[in-house]
């Protein structure tokens, strides 16, 4: 009988899991791999436990400090791994990708398990505080030690993990994101009525422009240079929706009334579950962040043939560059209101830009990645 590979997945959190491994986890399974997850309570997700054969918990912390990360949690990871006898170790986002090398580094000089990080946008990045650039640089360098492979999903952390030499230069794999199902992000999955329903709830005309943004309300994602450029644009039929929750909700909130005085035309609307009606709703959907491992928010727009204006930084550019949406220097407030009356101005171009969009979304689809990752796990299981 065919023993087939066993694949562990590690993330810090079981939201890492959800967003964006299920289909791996499901994908692997039908190709008779056994695929395991190791998260902090990961067991307390429903779809996790569903998706994987099993999941584990580990008991460290999103915090990079915390001590218990590389005390407790170590020996958690090295307890599951060995009982799992794993082939491959797959680690994504900081801590649990960091702790995971760390605690295996040992494991790996005999052959096994391969351990292969998916770096989701590196900690240091072009425009960042140069202190803090050094000591990720350091982190990620130290890490690289411990690493088979290494997967960046933008163009500037392949140069970065090249330049730094991480790992061998031979050993760093570009892959266009970690997929996005092009089918069920179609403009034909989403009905008129789906977007008759969203202008229903905000109040809208049928004439009115929507414009959108999609995400966590976390300082890097600048949604005060939004709001600031929204209020700067200046015309009172416009309206711009904001989805998503965070630390700064409540203060963005305050900033749009009490500061700008737009709350009439803005729109907080927190964690929603009908993101592909919101974005086919608007004209254009806007992400002004610093820094992105690769937009997501924006490869469903350009998927839903919506434009994008998008700060010109990493993880966007990646995704705007070949005319598919408004690119805007990092915390360009007054190229934000340019970039909002431009689609405003110009309907017919904007939808033009869209359409282009969807277009160069086939190479970031789930299928083509899933296949990416078969070849690379191939090779790293080659004697």
């Amino acid at each position: 009988m065919k023993a087939y590979p066993r694949l562990l997945q590690a993330t810090t959190v079981p939201a890492t899991l959800r967003g964006f491994l299920l289909p791996f986890a499901l994908h692997f399974r039908e190709c008779g791999w056994e695929v395991d997850a190791i998260a902090h309570n990961a067991s307390q997700c429903a779809e996790c436990v569903e998706a994987f054969d099993h999941v584990w918990d580990v008991r460290w912390s999103r915090n990079p400090l915390d001590p218990s990360n590389l005390l407790t949690a170590s020996k958690q990871v090295r307890k599951v791994v060995a009982s799992g006898q794993y082939d491959i170790v797959h680690v994504h986002t900081p801590v649990a990708a960091f702790v995971t090398r760390c605690a295996l580094r040992n494991m790996r000089k005999q052959g096994k398990p391969k351990v292969i990080y998916t770096a989701h946008g590196f900690h240091f990045y072009q425009g960042g505080s140069p202190l803090r650039n050094i000591i990720f640089q350091g982190l990620e360098k130290l890490a690289g030690n411990w690493t088979d492979y290494l997967i960046v999903i933008n163009h500037e952390d392949e140069a970065a993990a090249k330049r730094l030499h991480l790992v061998p230069p031979e050993r760093v794999r570009y892959m266009p994101g970690i997929g996005i199902d092009t089918a069920y992000y179609a403009p034909t999955r989403v009905s008129d009525k789906d977007i008759a329903a969203v202008r229903r709830e905000l109040g809208l005309s049928a004439q009115a422009p929507l414009l959108l943004m999609i995400a966590g309300f976390d300082p890097g994602k600048r949604h005060r240079d939004a709001l600031e450029a929204f209020a700067r644009l200046g015309r009172s039929d416009v309206h711009f929706a904001f989805a998503g929750d965070g630390r700064l909700f409540e203060g963005m909130k305050e900033l749009a009334t009490s500061g700008l005085r737009i709350q009439k035309q803005v729109h907080f609307l927190g964690r929603r579950s009908d993101i592909p009606a919101l974005i086919r709703a608007s004209v254009a959907t806007c992400l002004p962040s610093e820094r992105e491992g690769l937009a997501r928010s924006v490869m469903e727009s350009l998927c839903l043939e919506v434009p994008v204006i998008g700060a010109n930084a990493r993880g966007i550019r990646d995704l705007l560059e070949k005319d598919c949406g408004v690119l805007v220097k990092v915390g360009d407030v007054e190229g934000l209101a340019n970039a909002m009356a431009w689609v405003l101005d110009h309907p017919k171009d904007a939808r033009a830009m869209g359409k282009h969009g969807r277009e160069c979304m086939a190479n970031y689809d789930i299928r083509h990645i899933l296949n990416m990752h078969e070849q690379l796990y191939t090779e790293a299981l080659s004697p």
